[in-house]
């Protein structure tokens, strides 16, 4: 038995409630590394996100940011990030959200990025395309190179931008608010969902070494415009 979209959105809809009910509060902030951050908020997300899977779909696998592997017929993964962004959310910046991907049998088919406080809820379903909040996404692209002038700007400015959260980063990107966007190293439940967003609205998605694979460990991904892709992964080299 397999989920279909309208499920995972609505998981993350549930789980994107917690997340703001929970945001103006004092967190009890614990440190899992020695900038690795986790809240309370994070573990209700989680508990929340994993029941609800478990009442549905119970036998599935589950890759969870907190509770790390939920043994499971590994034909069905679902990777959940319940925050992402605590860093911003410990410290009250309004840029986080929810991450929750599934796979069929090694393929990633569905998956939701939601934003809370924005009300922004990123989907894609594998050959259907990519959307937000319904409306369909397209990442920008276009035949004029402006990449150099990137480079130069951006050693006189702050124009490379991290927002804090890598799937709200590689989302952007399919939104065509953001060229491109690359992590060398993060857990596949940072972006499987976004990377199949991304994929879907058109933009072009691989791991550094410009393979298919962003999921599997050694990790790294690198999204963007398709016009750009191949210069940004010689930079990278």
């Amino acid at each position: 038995m397999q989920p279909n979209l309208k499920f995972i959105e609505q998981l993350a809809r549930g789980a994107g409630e917690i997340l703001s009910a929970g945001y103006q509060r004092e967190h009890k902030v614990k440190y899992k590394g020695v900038i690795d951050l986790v809240t309370e908020v994070d573990h209700q997300s989680e508990a929340y996100l994993i029941g609800e899977i478990q009442k549905q779909f119970d036998g599935h696998h589950i890759l969870a940011e907190e509770s790390g592997e939920t043994i499971g017929d590994k034909g069905h993964v679902w990777y959940i990030d319940p925050l992402d962004g605590t860093v911003n959310y410990a410290h009250h910046i309004p840029i986080f959200c929810v991450s929750i991907a599934y796979a069929s049998r090694g393929t990633v088919k569905l998956a939701a990025v939601y934003d809370p406080l924005r009300g922004e809820m990123f989907s894609a379903e594998r050959g259907k395309g990519a959307h937000l909040n319904g409306k369909p996404l397209s990442a920008w692209n276009t035949p004029n190179d402006n990449f150099n002038n990137f480079v130069k700007f951006a050693k006189m400015t702050q124009g490379v931008r991290r927002l804090g959260s890598a799937a709200l980063d590689c989302c952007y990107v399919g939104a065509g608010r953001f060229d491109g966007f690359w992590e060398l190293t993060l857990k596949p439940w940072d972006i499987a969902a976004a990377g199949l967003i991304a994929e879907e609205a058109g933009a072009r998605v691989t791991n550094v070494r410009g393979g298919p694979d962003y999921i599997s460990s050694p990790q790294s991904i690198v999204a963007s415009a398709p016009g750009i892709h191949q210069q940004i992964l010689d930079v990278l080299k």
